[in-house]
């Protein structure tokens, strides 16, 4: 691996095509590289004149794996996704070697159920955060929801449902409650037909889920498109949650790096 003062050069080892436009992929981890789950690292790739584009990508690997994992979504001629989408097994990207983000567990106090609410490729700092041993200790209940517009988009299901086989976390596994959300076709029966927003302004999401979002309880982060991550922000914040920040916790943790 090679290196420079802000970067290592790291190499892509596997990719996971999920859809036509949504991909995940592997690369080699520097041994010196550091992050705490939750939080994003930058993706640096060559444009088409040569240029380094650099994009900020949530980790969806564990901090104590010896590899880097990444999902994305394909944006049309995007400079960044387009190259990214066309790179292969054994090619090279940059990765800057500083850590960002605060959608860390760390930023919350107390609280009894953690509500994890995604949109597409937001899912992805979750699926890390769902890989720390200690989220599973220190939470009661834990509610991962993820909002896509079609059926086939709802990537790491498999993955999700393990949880409970897996050895290191099956006997809490219970306390996972997976929600999909479907919102442009006619989903499986379990999975909801709504935004987010819409889910939790009309009651739907906790009446499903079976627990109330509140102060006490209730302790939420919120990964997706912009719009989304303002408007559920805001409706949580219009019942009396608060926005953990540094030195201060609240209650809800946002990431929004569009």
């Amino acid at each position: 691996m090679k290196t420079s003062d802000k970067y290592t050069i790291e190499t892509i080892t596997e990719i996971q095509t999920w859809a036509a436009n949504l991909f995940s992929f592997k690369t080699t981890r520097n041994p010196s590289y550091r992050f705490i789950a939750g939080q994003f690292a930058r993706l640096g790739v060559e444009g088409d004149d040569g240029e380094l584009v650099w994009r900020a990508y949530s980790i969806c690997s564990a901090p104590y794996d010896d590899f880097l994992e990444f999902y994305s979504i394909v944006v049309p001629d995007g400079a960044f996704t387009s190259r990214l989408s066309q790179l292969k097994v054994g090619d090279p990207v940059r990765l800057e070697k500083k850590n960002y983000g605060y959608l860390t567990t760390d930023r919350f106090e107390c609280g009894k159920d953690l509500w994890l609410l995604s949109t597409g490729t937001g899912l992805a700092p979750f699926l890390s955060i769902l890989q720390e041993f200690d989220t599973w200790e220190h939470y009661e209940n834990i509610v991962l929801v993820h909002s896509v517009r079609y059926q086939h988009e709802l990537a790491y299901e498999e993955f999700i449902h393990s949880f409970k086989e897996n050895e290191l976390f099956a006997e809490h596994a219970h306390k996972l409650k997976y929600v999909q959300a479907v919102t442009r076709d006619l989903a499986s029966p379990s999975a909801l037909n709504d935004r987010i927003t819409t889910l939790l302004d009309s009651g739907e999401l906790e009446a499903h889920v079976g627990l109330p979002i509140n102060e006490e309880r209730s302790r939420v982060m919120i990964c997706g498109n912009p719009d989304m991550v303002q408007e559920t922000r805001q409706l949580l914040i219009d019942r009396g949650l608060t926005l953990s920040l540094r030195g201060k916790p609240g209650h809800l943790a946002v990431e929004n790096y569009w």
